[in-house]
């Protein structure tokens, strides 16, 4: 399982994802919980993308093989159903896995946490990068958006 906000994609994503279906082996299945809107407001920012689109580009993404909206408010809801065997963080989700593990275990939730510590690095790996560039720009032919 691998979770995240995927608001702007970037090669971070496809790179993470990719690196959280091989944890599983080589017949693994790769599910996917995109945070709501509700929740990226609360630990980050207004999302750009609504939570309906980014659910839907995240389906489409090649190692992806099922992806959900995370529920409101608790966010191991989701994890109590799916049950994962794996759960891959990225290397820039703020989640403390001793933390995570243990709160999965309180929950008799039998699952691994494992930290993707490589990162696709990139000029513009991270949404706020790309909304700062785009900030930056001068659009002269905006009309030809």
């Amino acid at each position: 399982m691998a979770t995240g906000t995927f608001d702007i994609i970037h090669p971070g994503h496809g790179f993470y994802l990719k690196k959280a279906k091989e944890l599983g082996g080589k017949n693994s299945k790769l599910v996917v919980i995109v945070a709501r809107d509700s929740t990226v407001r609360a630990r980050k920012r207004k999302p750009v993308i609504n939570e309906k689109q980014r659910l839907e580009v995240v389906k489409m993404l090649k190692p992806v093989d099922e992806a959900y909206l995370g529920c409101e408010g608790d966010i191991f809801k989701t994890v109590e159903k799916i049950k994962p065997d794996i759960i891959a963080l990225g290397p820039d989700q703020d989640f403390d896995e001793k933390e995570l593990q243990k709160e999965l275990k309180k929950r008799n939730i039998d699952c691994k946490v494992v930290r993707i510590k490589e990162y696709k690095k990139s000029p513009l790996d991270s949404t706020c990068k790309i909304i700062k560039k785009i900030k930056q720009m001068k659009f002269d032919d905006i009309e030809k958006c």
